[in-house]
């Protein structure tokens, strides 16, 4: 396997997912673990991950013991400057901090096999390794970033990061580390994690029950197909309907998964909104949906006779931003199913897809043979609207919000690349913005349109939606919701902005 150190970076996961991409098996563990664990022959390289701290501020003594190992060593970012202060380089505050794409120039390296000299990397940092080690090479730079690569030994240092989508070749990068510097062997596969997490919830639950949060999405029907091939009949669906669902939601669900797992539907929409009610704080209302979801879970379980596990479809984003990785990550944001849950919980949790990516929970989901429509149904958050209404939650703004989403998504499957969209969905705004309609001034809300491109949720490039099509939207937003007199576009990418505005 590939172990990959964790100092708390945002894109931990995706370096050992991308690892799995290369079909070897990786690891994380956290840099806060004892460093004798980085024993064994089943080891074949390490990665070390980037991080938010600075590595001069940090007792270095714990971690020059992995570089005395006799496997190879990929550092990237803080990883590479902390590799640079053990071997007596010297890292340094950067006058001008980097962040987003940059262009490097390598030198003749294994690591760049294959490449071309030239390419495009993405870079967040603030420090720089100012000095390399004695008997280092530089073997990359950029025009801002003088030491964007070096080589020490079996040492390699990146001070940007190979992956991410938006560095060019990362992901060769990263195969040419694993398969030409480690030569590990390529032997992991979907069927030999559906394999291992099956039997893990076999025997995590034993002769007891389970019952499964169940969403109409892909990573709850994705979960509970795993659960219920592990328990059968002692597996209970739970669909709750929370009062801030898209348009039809709960119909649809019970319509279509009804059939394939025992199924309860639970209406709360009164017992959220009651407790939304006049709540603005993002975190605080994903903190309050959490908490109510688990309340009900649990008046469930009672309801049936040895339920002692809840299976959810928690993804490692979910994880990774609410700061509940295995490093020390920040909180982004609280996940409902994370950060979300209340202490003193007296269901214990089962996350058979913690540790994956959105794409890798749909390769799962073809593996398994769902129906397309499970595995092409867009991202929708646990929260549902009410992160999607930015300020107070109410029926009035809910109906408003309902409405224009259901029209961008009627006309958004009109798209030829609507399949090809990560997320596209409406946000309303707590504005009020001045219009005129029929020769009357109005002061109504503005709606927001939000569509990306991705392929795991950790980064997103807005896409670009055709002028006519944002033409027809607005004006049917407009003419048809009442309460809405204008439609606005977001184009940001994520970094900086997050896929969702709460």
């Amino acid at each position: 396997m590939i172990i990959v150190v964790d100092f708390g970076s945002q894109y931990t996961q995706l370096i050992a997912r991308r690892v799995r991409e290369c079909k070897v098996y990786s690891e994380i563990i956290s840099c806060r673990a004892d460093m004798g664990v980085l024993v064994g022959e089943h080891i074949e390289g390490i990665i070390l991950s980037g991080g938010p701290g600075s590595v001069y501020e940090l007792n270095t003594a714990a971690y020059r013991s992995v570089f005395t190992r006799q496997v190879p060593v990929l550092g990237i970012c803080y990883g590479m400057q902390l590799a640079a202060q053990i071997f007596g380089g010297r890292v340094k505050r950067s006058k001008t901090q980097e962040y987003g794409l940059a262009h490097l120039t390598h030198r003749k390296s294994p690591l760049f096999a294959g490449i071309p000299r030239r390419m495009r990397v993405w870079m967040s940092h603030g420090d720089i390794v100012a000095k390399i080690p004695h008997n280092a090479r530089i073997i990359g730079e950029t025009g801002t970033t003088r030491i964007a690569a070096f080589q020490i030994g079996n040492f390699y240092g990146l001070q940007f990061h190979p992956e991410v989508r938006h560095t060019e070749h990362g992901i060769q990068i990263i195969d040419n580390f694993i398969s030409k510097i480690c030569r590990a062997k390529k032997n992991w596969t979907m069927r030999r994690f559906v394999e291992n997490e099956v039997e893990r919830i076999r025997q995590t639950v034993g002769q007891d029950k389970a019952i499964c949060a169940i969403s109409g999405g892909v990573d709850s029907t994705v979960a509970a197909t795993l659960a219920a091939r592990a328990l059968g009949k002692r597996l209970i669906g739970v669909f709750v309907d929370n009062g801030v669902l898209r348009m039809n939601e709960q119909e649809e669900v019970k319509e279509s998964l009804g059939r394939i797992i025992n199924l309860r539907v639970v209406n709360a929409r009164r017992r959220f909104l009651n407790r939304l009610a006049n709540v603005r704080n993002a975190e605080k209302k994903r903190k309050i949906i959490g908490h109510e979801f688990i309340k009900i879970f649990e008046i469930e379980a009672r309801r049936a006779s040895n339920v002692r596990f809840l299976v959810q479809g928690t993804l490692y984003p979910d994880v990774i931003e609410s700061g509940r990785g295995i490093g020390p990550a920040d909180v982004i944001k609280t996940h409902h199913n994370v950060g979300g849950l209340p202490e003193n919980m007296k269901l214990k949790i089962i996350e058979p897809l913690r540790m994956l990516f959105k794409d890798e929970v749909r390769a799962i989901a073809r593996h398994l043979k769902l129906p397309a429509q499970y595995i092409e149904r867009k991202p929708f958050p646990g929260p549902g609207l009410a992160v999607r209404i930015v300020g107070t939650v109410n029926l009035r703004r809910l109906e408003m919000l309902r409405h224009a989403d259901r029209i961008l998504l009627e006309e958004a499957r009109k798209l030829k690349g609507y399949p090809e969209i990560w997320q596209i969905f409406a946000v309303l705004l707590p504005l009020g913005s001045v219009g005129v309609m029929g020769d009357k001034r109005t002061f109504d809300a503005v709606c927001a349109i939000r569509a990306v491109h991705s392929d795991d949720g950790m980064t997103a490039d807005w896409v670009r939606l055709p002028h006519d099509f944002l033409d027809c939207v607005a004006r049917r937003i407009v003419n048809e919701v009442k309460g809405i007199n204008r439609v606005v576009f977001d184009i940001t990418s994520k970094p900086p902005a997050t896929i969702e505005w709460e």
